[in-house]
């Protein structure tokens, strides 16, 4: 599958991008760092040790309730290919609501009729779902959080998707209220899932803390997967020089964009270090060093340090005590002006 870079080396021309972001965008910019620091690549690759638990068998069963709305009023705000949403498939929902609430400050509601899904909100606004779903007998798996990808026509994106050679996983269902959403697994099996918001997306505004900020697909070949999600979200792809150690092969870093701003990334895995190709869902928060200290006090564990990316901000890779992993990112509005320079 061909990819239609934008430009390569393509450093200046991202900032190109981050700048007119910058100038064109009333609120902050939105233009997030990539995941890309040697520290930070072997610690993903670590996370693909273990199957995760599959979301699409929970989001069937789920089918008969309803959602909340992304937004709320509703906008008419549209933001192909940026992540809008992610819910966490786990055998303890009750565990995970105490772990993400002491962590992030989230509160939860909820769905009537249903014991086994919650909403998690910030400041009154949805940012998460969590998912019951029981480990059959026998199996090991891990919980997993699930990536939504707003498009504007689920049809006409599962039409490319399984033509460029991805699976469906659970079909097409509409929610009056949140939209049209399904699952779906890309050509080298990384499950996402795509969402036809009907209340609008939100904006393109820096998150606050305790919402999501980025997504990092990690895969074994990242042009073959940027050229894939190129087609079904209408992508600019831009190069990103390689962080290498001296004498090793060179390592890839794709931006994923649109409407002129970063949504997120994909990337190889370090030398001889394959993994099961994933995606791995950021949260922004105030202090990445703290909240990783925070993380493990609540029975969570730290994969990667907290530490500073080349492109601004700090992060860390954390699981919750399940065994679920995320990102957290510290990321200011001088961040984002640094990115854009």
């Amino acid at each position: 599958m061909q990819i239609d870079r934008k430009l390569r080396p393509s450093s200046a021309s991202l900032a190109r991008v981050a700048r007119r972001a910058a100038l064109t965008r009333r609120a902050a910019l939105t233009r997030r760092p990539v995941l890309t620091s040697r520290a930070a690549l072997t610690a993903l690759t670590a996370l693909t040790a273990l199957t995760v638990l599959t979301p699409a068998p929970a989001l069937a069963a789920s089918a008969a309730f309803e959602l909340p709305p992304l937004v709320s009023p509703a906008s008419t705000e549209h933001h192909v290919g940026k992540l809008v949403w992610a819910d966490l498939v786990t055998t303890d929902v009750d565990a995970a609501k105490t772990f993400y609430a002491a962590l992030f400050g989230w509160t939860y509601r909820d769905i009537s009729g249903q014991k086994d899904f919650v909403i998690a909100f910030v400041n009154d606004r949805p940012v998460a779902g969590m998912i019951r779903r029981e480990l059959p007998k026998g199996e090991q798996r891990r919980p997993a959080w699930l990536p939504f990808l707003a498009v504007r026509d689920v049809a006409q994106a599962a039409q490319i998707i399984q033509a460029r050679g991805g699976k469906e996983l659970a079909v097409e269902h509409n929610y009056p209220q949140r939209g049209r959403q399904a699952v779906f697994a890309d050509p080298q099996g990384a499950v996402f899932a795509v969402l036809a918001s009907s209340a609008g997306d939100p904006p393109d505004v820096l998150a606050a803390p305790g919402e999501w900020i980025w997504s990092s697909l990690m895969t074994v070949d990242p042009d073959t997967d940027a050229a894939f999600y190129q087609r079904v979200f209408g992508y600019e792809v831009y190069d990103l020089p390689a962080d290498n150690a001296p004498g090793t092969p060179a390592a890839q870093h794709l931006v994923l964009s649109s409407g002129e701003y970063a949504r997120g990334s994909a990337n190889s895995f370090p030398a001889g270090r394959l993994g099961h190709p994933h995606w791995l869902n950021f949260v922004r928060v105030a202090d990445a060093a703290a909240t990783a200290a925070k993380a493990v006090s609540l029975g969570g564990q730290v994969l990667s340090e907290p530490h500073l990316d080349r492109h601004g901000g700090r992060i860390a890779i954390l699981a919750d005590p399940a065994g679920a992993r995320f990102g957290v990112m510290e990321w200011t509005e001088n961040d984002s002006g640094e990115a854009a320079k």
